[in-house]
């Protein structure tokens, strides 16, 4: 039989298929081929009156994430607060990096707007061409715009601990009754209220992930992205292909680089710009070993 799994716990796997759930174990041979099931894996799977469920096969994954572990995602969305905590975009940009090589379609949720404007970040990522939503969860405003966007898709949300991750959810999806913590003003962040992934079945069809947070984690963590393929994850740069002086521009410093001209007129975002420049210089200190 085949199915995707829903949940992964301590070694058993949740399993949906279409004539419903199982509660299976994978096969020792995973581990030697180097293979983890994930949340999102379609499978192969056998239920023996002996064995029990077992996962014999996982099926080629189009893409996969190491923190939050999952596979064959159509959207990652980033999900960041006008206030409480403040909105850090550099890490922002570093995880649509991470979205743009692995070829999972980013897109971001601006909440709490009840505290604060949102439209100059909003406009600011519009500009770079990505889908960008505002939500009101003290209202529910901006909900329902997200809902449908997420429509059929498999999608997780995450973000900064305590941006209304949960919130945003059970305003879309009230069935799904996730927890939620209070803000902690001491700290400055939210309490850490999700611990594992599981994929929620939505009504309107697709499935949604609700991840722990990513902010306590340095994004080599999760994916290594050398120098040489940096420029192709910020998308805006891609009119520019091609109209630098020198054909290997890096798009730093280099004379006569599009890209920096670009950014002088204000037709790619400064901040934008500041964090590739980050990001090159991390990825410049790469080795290509670190990458085996």
């Amino acid at each position: 039989m085949t199915g995707i799994i829903i949940k992964a716990v301590g070694g058993l796997y949740t399993v949906e298929a279409s004539d419903g759930v199982y509660e299976c174990k994978a096969r020792g041979v995973f581990r030697k081929r180097g293979i983890t099931p994930m949340c999102g894996d379609n499978c192969e799977f056998t239920a023996d009156d002996k064995a029990g469920q077992v996962i014999s096969e996982i099926l080629p994954r189009k893409n996969e994430l190491i923190r939050p572990p999952l596979a064959n995602l159509d959207l990652l969305i980033f999900v960041i607060a006008v206030a409480e905590p403040k909105p850090d975009l550099t890490l922002l940009d570093k995880f649509i990096a991470i979205c743009e090589h692995k070829k999972i379609a980013p897109a971001i949720v601006i909440t709490k707007t009840d505290m604060g404007s949102c439209e100059g970040i909003a406009a600011l990522y519009r500009r770079a061409g990505f889908d960008v939503f505002t939500a009101d969860n003290t209202t529910g405003e901006g909900s329902a715009e997200v809902r449908e966007f997420i429509r059929g898709k498999l999608c997780a949300f995450t973000g900064n601990t305590g941006v209304g991750k949960s919130s945003l959810m059970n305003r879309m999806f009230p069935d799904l009754e996730l927890s939620t913590g209070e803000i902690s003003r001491k700290l400055g962040r939210g309490r850490h209220t999700t611990r594992t992934v599981e994929l929620f079945k939505l009504p309107d069809g697709g499935y949604i992930a609700d991840t722990p947070g990513f902010s306590s984690f340095e994004t080599n963590r999760y994916e290594i992205i050398f120098k040489d393929e940096l420029k192709d994850c910020f998308r805006e740069f891609g009119k520019y292909e091609g109209r630098c002086r020198f054909p290997d521009c890096a798009h730093t410093a280099d004379k006569g680089c599009a890209v920096i001209r670009a950014v002088e007129a204000g037709e790619i975002a400064r901040s934008r710009h500041e964090s590739y420049l980050a990001m090159y210089e991390e990825a410049r200190q790469l080795k290509e070993w670190e990458h085996k």
